[in-house]
């Protein structure tokens, strides 16, 4: 019986010694005692204006994605155009890679790994209804040769049961935004109703696929892009809201692939009506942020243009600790 008990307490003693709370010095209700971050830290609202604003060239109105890869930050236009556009950090053209042999439907995004990128042909506002939704994997060595080889993943979403056409923009099944983690992509799709967005996982691979869902986020507004640091487990989404408003969305320090059991921060971009599509960074502390060309004059007359951030204040201690 002794050893019973004493097997029992040694057993114990370890969960007990475990506290659950806001691990986030950052927060509001942080607790310094906690070991284990339960994913409920409270933040004040924040307003975060970009440190400098540059106009893009004409010829990428609607950029639409962005990552940052061999020393250039690429982009794309959402619509007919092939062309990847390689920037400097003020934005200048400085390279263009046809991709011939695909059709840009309504690329909305734009990710990547160690050996590929990959293009989202999966803009679906306009009914709802697209069948054709698929995921471009380009090899990186051949991209950047100038002859790039690209496989397709098809997929559709498995709770998307009624492919009647709907009105434009009202739609659950529109997606801007995605993150790729060695064997699977995962969907953060653009829910116009409810302004919230569906988090769906699918194989890395050719070939066609069923998106599964996996759980819904409240970000209170549209997702248009999003970027990843898997080693520091970190997802940052952006977008804006019904009203134009554009904000960021801070994903951090989650368990595996459970996204939304860590740290989830809102913060709002201090800029006016601006359609932000693309986001990427270059450390986790800095990024640059694209927006569509939005002309509807006399009220609207906004250019496209890159934007660039520092979270250093919000994200330094986290991603050094």
């Amino acid at each position: 019986m002794e050893k019973l008990l004493f097997f029992f307490f040694l057993t114990l003693n370890p969960l007990q010694a475990q506290i659950s709370g806001c691990t986030d010095p950052l927060s509001k209700n942080y607790n310094p005692n906690a070991t284990i971050n339960n994913g409920n830290c409270q933040y004040i609202s924040l307003n975060l204006k970009p440190q400098h604003s540059i106009r893009l060239s004409d010829s990428i109105k609607e950029t639409s994605g962005l990552i940052h890869f061999d020393n250039f930050l690429w982009t794309h236009n959402d619509d007919h155009d092939k062309t990847i556009y390689g920037l400097d950090s003020l934005g200048i053209i400085k390279k263009k890679i046809v991709l011939h042999k695909v059709i840009n439907h309504d690329w909305e995004e734009i990710a990547q790994d160690s050996s590929y990128l990959y293009i989202g042909d999966f803009g679906n506002n306009a009914s709802g209804n697209r069948t054709d939704l698929n995921i471009l994997k380009i090899e990186k060595k051949s991209f950047l040769e100038g002859n790039p080889i690209i496989e397709t993943i098809a997929f559709k979403y498995i709770d998307q049961t009624d492919l009647s056409p709907k009105k434009t923009n009202t739609n659950d099944f529109d997606c801007e935004a995605f993150i790729v983690s060695k064997d699977s992509i995962y969907l953060f799709t653009k829910q116009w109703k409810s302004s919230k967005t569906n988090i769906y996982v699918l194989p890395n691979q050719s070939g066609n696929h069923i998106a599964q869902f996996k759980e819904t986020l409240d970000t209170k507004g549209l997702v248009t892009g999003a970027t990843y640091l898997e080693e520091k487990k970190l997802i940052v989404l952006c977008g804006y809201s019904k009203l134009g408003k554009p904000f960021l969305y801070l994903l951090y320090d989650f368990k595996d692939h459970a996204f939304l059991s860590g740290n989830k921060r809102r913060i709002n971009i201090g800029l006016s009506f601006h359609q932000i599509e693309g986001i990427s960074t270059t450390d986790g502390l800095h990024y640059y942020l694209t927006n569509e060309a939005l002309v509807r004059k006399p009220v609207l007359n906004v250019h496209q243009q890159i934007h660039y951030f520092d979270l250093s204040p919000i994200l330094n201690s986290y991603l050094h600790k």
